[in-house]
């Protein structure tokens, strides 16, 4: 175990494995790039969804039951769906990815704008305010914490997850893990998913931090 540990510390330190097409900086931005896209995608698909939901307060039960599924789905199985559909492409990685990320914006969302206290919208319409007013200018603020943290959680997932695009011959932090699998290489699979973590908490400290910074002011 020793030697396993000590070989990991030379593999992750060794310049070699750092540079060039395979090195570890240019799978940790392939890696950046799938998860940032699918997590910008889904957000896109979510945040309406769930601002709908939560300001009209109708068809939450489809909304969050569709949210559960796409949660229960099983990620290599649709990429292989997907894959199997569509060919060799990155389509089936950013659909599986999407339908991870999709819950928990929707659902976060979703609990943001129910969290807000209905005499605060009925003040806000007593002032006049039309329904978009209401929307923009007093649930969306209130709702926004929650919110965030639905984005976190859905961007630390789609890293932690995004290693599949390995699986159908692309890249990312992935790509040594399955290769290390291919080679017998205990080490190299060790070392790619390591990586991942680190990367996954490193994200999740910052973005905590962030949210933390942004809304001081409502724990103070």
């Amino acid at each position: 175990m020793y030697e396993l540990f000590k070989n990991l510390g030379t593999w992750l330190t060794s310049g070699a494995n750092w540079s060039g097409s395979d090195g570890i900086a240019h799978r940790l931005a392939e890696h950046l790039q799938y998860s940032l896209l699918a997590t910008l995608i889904a957000a896109a698909i979510g945040l309406p969804l769930g601002l709908l939901i939560g300001h009209t307060g109708k068809g939450a039960f489809v909304a969050i039951n569709l949210a559960s599924f796409g949660r229960a789905l099983p990620t290599v199985g649709l990429v292989v769906l997907v894959f199997l559909a569509g060919g060799l492409s990155m389509l089936p990685v950013y659909v599986a990815l999407v339908a991870l990320a999709v819950p928990a914006i929707v659902t976060n969302t979703y609990a943001g704008m129910t969290a807000v206290d209905p005499e605060v919208r009925d003040a806000a319409r007593g002032q006049g305010m039309r329904g978009h007013q209401v929307l923009f200018q007093v649930e969306l603020p209130l709702a926004l914490p929650l919110i965030m943290t639905g984005l976190r959680l859905a961007l630390i997932q789609v890293v932690a997850t995004a290693t599949i695009a390995a699986y159908v011959s692309f890249g990312g932090l992935g790509r040594y893990v399955f290769d290390g699998l291919a080679q017998r290489d205990l080490v190299q699979v060790l070392g790619g998913a390591v990586l991942v973590a680190v990367v996954a908490v490193a994200l999740d400290l910052l973005l905590s931090g962030l949210q933390r910074f942004l809304f001081r002011h409502r724990t103070a």
